[in-house]
């Protein structure tokens, strides 16, 4: 008789502890996905089926993967409306390309958060600065930083992106990186010439360094994104991150290479008596010596937003550059995640879900833009970015809102100083050897590269 007590209790205690557990599994796996599916095609929004465990990352992937990459959203927008939903694991993401409701929420200061949870791996790749601060810190280091990055000190700092751009092309012409024929033609792999020259320039005029510690900490970035992508395409499991995988093991080696190399660079300045007030760097240590806690930067933060910034003011503008030269733009989505239960416009968005605005669809859209949405034509920018569409907020290549890129006059004032140079002292066509396959790393890649015949002028 006391035995079978026992056992009852102990399977009383089994049940009470197991039935939870596998109660809170089929909610997360079934229930939660199937009654927000129903949720959101009330509202008009459906998408691919959902699977189990997987939602539809085993379809991404496979595009992603495929030896001509598809982006993903540009496919099923071929089935699907201007808004659809789509399942990141178990998780819920609308993609969607209508401008207006893309205002409305990158313009919200409440209700919408530029983190998720779920992809932790990109936190550690662009760092916890700007980007991806919330609330009063991002408020402190935005009122901070805005300085650095005036219209007076952009002046100053053309003058070094110039010096820089005319050392690459004497590096050209002395060390014969390029294969010359008889019509003077020179074949040059664009996209690692311009990795170079971003990193020389960032390096140069953000943190008064050199070009070899910059491109020694773009090399270790380059792989780090890879692992990080890598991730970020598997499917997202609450704490998988602190698990010692191989993958996270590579991921935080990499990071502390990073974060170590920063550190150099800054114990270095911090040696010297001025610590440099002219630059971003300068000014954020002056800002780690401050008083004022709402005017501090801890050293911890110093290095991430200089994680922050090698990464935004190099590798976007160096993939700018880069495709620009072939009329394509670099970033093809932007995101934020709901906070908490929001209805914008006419949709209802529950707490949790991503919100995905792709950029390479709005920005290509005829109903918005016109029959030659296609076509290279500046002059649809004459009267204005906001005449250029028949709606003003179409284009966000640098975000919008109060969150609009800190960096956008600083990478567009690069942009044009670099592909001035070029243009004034070559004339540039695409290599027959090109392989047209972009290629979705965070930001859209060449994944064979950019040759491009490059001939000389005035010779």
């Amino acid at each position: 008789m006391e035995f079978l007590s026992t056992s009852l209790f102990l399977l009383m205690e089994f049940l009470l502890v197991v039935v939870p557990k596998i109660w809170e599994c089929c909610r997360i796996l079934v229930w939660r996905p199937l009654m927000l599916s129903r949720r959101f095609k009330k509202q008009g929004i459906s998408g691919p089926k959902y699977s189990l465990f997987y939602g539809n990352m085993r379809e991404i992937r496979k595009m992603k993967i495929d030896p001509t990459p598809t982006i993903f959203s540009l496919a099923f927008f071929l089935i699907f409306r201007e808004t659809f939903l789509y399942w990141n694991g178990t998780e819920p993401t609308i993609c969607t390309s209508d401008p207006e409701l893309a205002k409305q929420i990158l313009s919200s200061k409440l209700g919408f958060s530029v983190r998720s949870k779920r992809r932790p791996e990109l936190l550690i790749f662009f760092g916890k600065g700007l980007s991806f601060s919330e609330g009063a810190d991002w408020v402190r280091h935005r009122r901070i930083l805005n300085p650095a990055l005036s219209t007076d000190r952009l002046k100053v700092m053309t003058k070094s992106m110039v010096d820089c751009t005319l050392r690459i092309f004497e590096e050209w012409r002395k060390q014969n990186k390029y294969e010359e024929t008889e019509q003077n033609v020179m074949k040059m792999e664009m996209k690692k010439e311009f990795y170079r020259l971003t990193a020389d320039i960032i390096a140069t005029t953000a943190f008064g360094s050199s070009y070899a510690e910059g491109n020694e900490i773009f090399r270790a970035h380059v792989e780090l994104r890879n692992c990080c992508v890598t991730s970020a395409t598997k499917v997202f499991i609450h704490g998988k991150q602190y698990l010692p995988t191989p993958l996270n093991l590579r991921i935080w080696k990499l990071d502390r290479k990073v974060k170590n190399m920063i550190r150099r660079i800054i114990d270095t300045r911090l040696k010297w008596k001025n610590h440099g007030d002219d630059d971003l760097l300068g000014i954020m240590l002056n800002a780690a010596t401050s008083e004022d806690p709402e005017k501090k930067l801890s050293i911890d933060e110093i290095i991430e937003e200089c994680k922050n910034f090698f990464i935004s003011g190099h590798g976007t503008t160096s993939i700018l550059l880069a495709w620009t030269t072939m009329l394509l733009r670099p970033i093809i989505q932007m995101s934020r995640v709901a906070t908490q239960d929001m209805n914008v416009g006419r949709v209802e968005i529950p707490k949790g879900t991503s919100i995905i605005f792709p950029l390479l669809k709005m920005h290509s859209d005829r109903d918005v833009w016109g029959d030659d949405a296609d076509k290279f034509n500046p002059l649809r920018f004459a009267n204005g970015v906001s005449q250029a569409a028949n709606n003003p907020n179409a284009l966000l290549a640098f975000s919008f809102g109060p969150r609009a890129c800190i960096g956008q006059h600083f990478a567009m004032m690069e942009a044009k100083t670099v592909l001035t140079m070029i243009l004034q002292r070559f004339r540039l066509n695409l290599s027959r050897e090109y392989k047209h396959a972009p290629m979705d790393y965070i930001s859209l890649h060449p994944q064979y590269g950019l040759p491009i015949m490059v001939k000389p002028l005035h010779i």
